[in-house]
């Protein structure tokens, strides 16, 4: 669905990734019509976006091109359409009905659109951010994660990441803190800019998923021969695997005695929270629900297990859903596990912290650490023979 969003001049936070490129200048905050007379401030721009995800919006031209692949600007935190507490549409009729100062009811009702409504609210929303919106203490992650990768890589998991964190003026963010059900959001409201090679979820938070709709995907995506296919299914398996033991990549130990630290997911998920490249790749998107953990050297392995486990059904739902379809349209199906070995095999043959070990019987994954200790090799098994 087309969404019109007007851009404001704003305050913001550059990733030092990108400091002095041209996607660096885009300071702005976007409101979309419905919210745009709680604003008093000029406008410096007017643009169509598409939606992405609940809360965002994506726009359909590309705006950077990061290792060799097409990248969009997606701006999270331009109000949803959904009422948190029911299958309620939530508009600006709604939303005035929320708030106690009948002003801002009256600015809310004044707003000339014949698009669908997009409401920020103040609703406390998953503790670090108010509902439709962002707050800063999860962009703040977001940005964190951004600024330890190299562009788009860190280690091997593949991020979109957050360009800009811009801050929403404190007038419109008290005017929209008013727009409550229960408990009021106490942080500075923000917005996200981050870049990402595309709005299509593995299942959840999109019209078109490889859940729901893997045909299409096939055809948006150019996948038109066999080779093109497999190609596919080796992306999309080096960079899930890479999501499924990032707590490995990024391991680091605090000094000789200290506890060991590395990047875990909190809230965050594979189905709803990354997105599929065109390639086949896998973008974590939401980066804000990872955080750095510290653990004893005795927690480490659990805890690279523990990853694995987390995400592991995620990873080989959509594979299947990937792999029908290759075989479906090019009629190249062979057995199951063995196809799949053979591609694991290929998605990791230049994988530095994990290769593939057993046979017969199994197949494992042995799991080297960014610390590069051998008492810490996790093996962990993949497929039975």
């Amino acid at each position: 669905m087309p969404v019109r969003l007007t851009g404001y001049a704003a305050e913001s936070v550059t990733n030092r990734r990108f400091e002095g490129t041209e996607v660096s200048q885009l300071k702005r905050f976007y409101l979309p019509s419905s919210l745009a007379p709680l604003y008093d401030g000029p406008a410096v721009e007017t643009r169509e976006f598409i939606e992405d995800d609940n809360r965002a919006a994506i726009l359909p031209d590309p705006v950077a091109t990061l290792d060799g692949m097409d990248f969009y600007l997606s701006v999270k935190g331009v109000g949803s359409t959904v009422d948190p507490y029911s299958w309620r549409p939530l508009d600006r009729s709604y939303a005035s009905e929320l708030v106690g100062d009948p002003d801002i009811g009256r600015k809310l009702q004044s707003a000339a659109t014949d698009a669908p409504d997009r409401i920020i609210t103040g609703e406390l929303w998953l503790r670090g951010s108010p509902y439709g919106g962002q707050g800063w203490e999860h962009a703040t992650n977001a940005l964190r994660v951004s600024e330890r990768a190299d562009l788009t890589n860190l280690n091997g998991f593949r991020i979109a990441p957050v360009v800009q964190v811009c801050f929403l003026p404190v007038e419109l963010q008290e005017r929209l803190r008013q727009i409550y059900w229960y408990r009021r959001y106490p942080g500075r409201m923000v917005q996200e800019l981050r870049l990402v090679p595309s709005n299509v979820r593995l299942y959840f938070h999109s019209k078109t998923t490889v859940g729901n709709d893997i045909t299409h995907l096939f055809d948006q995506f150019s996948v038109r021969t066999s080779a093109q296919a497999l190609t596919f299914e080796v992306n999309y398996l080096r960079t899930t695997v890479a999501m499924l033991t990032l707590f490995a990549r990024t391991l680091v130990r605090e000094g000789a005695d200290g506890p060991y630290r590395g990047l875990d997911f909190h809230d965050v998920w594979l189905d709803k929270d990354a997105v599929l490249a065109p390639d086949g790749s896998v973008y974590f998107v939401d980066l804000e629900g990872i955080e750095e953990v510290a653990v004893s050297r005795s927690q480490v392995i659990e805890r690279i297990e523990d990853q694995i486990y987390r995400t592991l059904y995620e990873l080989t739902f959509a594979y299947e859903q990937i792999e029908r379809e290759r075989a479906r349209r090019f009629g190249t199906s062979s057995a199951r596990r063995s196809h799949f070995e053979s591609v694991l095999r290929a998605a990791l043959r230049d994988d530095p912290f994990v290769r593939l070990g057993g046979g017969g019987a199994f197949l494992e994954m042995e799991i080297r650490n960014n610390c590069q200790e051998e008492g810490l090799l996790t093996r962990f098994r993949m497929l039975d023979g």
